[in-house]
């Protein structure tokens, strides 16, 4: 004989707003409330848990499920097409990837060689335009981000910047704007996908990109960002464009180069690590990008 099914008492139901994995799933809109009382009677009646019985039911994905995983141990990060970001940023929407385990330990390696040692800001730099520095500088800020740290990424490539176009911020002031007294860090834009991650954005291309990076007002003005940051990343100029990347080195204190397999000469890279300490900063390390 069947028994009709009981209901399921609202106090019993996922809520918005709490942090069960009924209730992330609820509020991304992975599941339905009314689909929420079907996964929680199979729930009871095989006593399993409610991301399995969802999963059973077919309502959610495996990938849904970790990312609300990720969620709950404060790990953010994407799903495609849930954002406008660049497709490129595996840090945002394959962290679990090969790729981002290599970036997790360049992270650990930066740690425990530059930051833990009181330095709060980095420039990467790469020899030749091209090469994958802004798109290897926007990963590991998400990943310096995913770790906690409050993360601030500075396209203070003012010749060829490339971050407003890896995290949608186009038409935006930024850098150069404030380095000529036109705007103030107000223009630093929070990205809401990775609650520990800012980027100030290059702003308006000025004429006169390495006057502008050799200014006092530069220095000073690192000083703020150090001040208010864990983490200051400086994605700049090529190092064959421009000496920009000399002028913000000599600042900053320490450079990490990328260099790119096959592609990067030795004597181009030995010629930029002498000037980079003539310029007084330290070569922190090297990353091979192969792409």
């Amino acid at each position: 004989m069947n028994h009709p099914a009981l209901p399921i008492p609202p106090a019993a139901l996922p809520k918005r707003g709490d942090s069960s994995i009924g209730g992330l799933l609820l509020e991304s809109g992975k599941i339905t409330a009314e689909n929420a009382e079907r996964v929680l009677r199979m729930q009871k009646e095989l006593g399993i848990r409610f991301g399995e019985a969802a999963l059973r039911l077919g309502l959610i994905t495996e990938a849904d499920i970790q990312h609300v995983l990720a969620q709950q141990f404060d790990y953010p990060y994407l799903l495609p097409g849930e954002s406008t970001f660049s497709t490129r940023l595996v840090a945002a929407f394959e962290p679990f990837s090969p790729q981002v385990e290599t970036l997790r330990a360049v992270r650990s390696q930066l740690m425990l060689r530059w930051f833990a040692r009181g330095r709060k800001a980095l420039a990467i730099v790469a020899v030749d335009s091209g090469d994958g520095a802004s798109l290897f500088t926007a990963n590991l800020g998400v990943v310096f981000s995913q770790l906690g740290e409050q993360t601030l990424l500075v396209d203070a490539n003012l010749r060829q910047p490339q971050q407003q176009e890896i995290f949608d911020l186009k038409g935006r002031q930024g850098l150069s704007d404030v380095l000529a007294g036109r705007a103030d860090l107000s223009v630093v834009t929070k990205i809401e996908s990775f609650v520990d991650l800012s980027v100030l954005s290059s702003g308006t291309l000025p004429p006169n990109p390495q006057e502008l990076l050799s200014r006092s007002s530069f220095s000073n003005l690192n000083a703020q960002l150090e001040s208010r940051y864990d983490v200051v990343l400086y994605d700049t100029a090529a190092f064959a464009t421009a000496a920009d990347a000399l002028a913000i080195a000599g600042r900053v204190g320490g450079v990490l180069l990328v260099v790119r397999k096959n592609k990067t000469h030795l004597d181009d890279i030995m010629t930029m690590c002498d000037q980079v300490s003539h310029a007084g900063a330290e070569v922190v390390g090297s990353v091979l990008v192969d792409f």
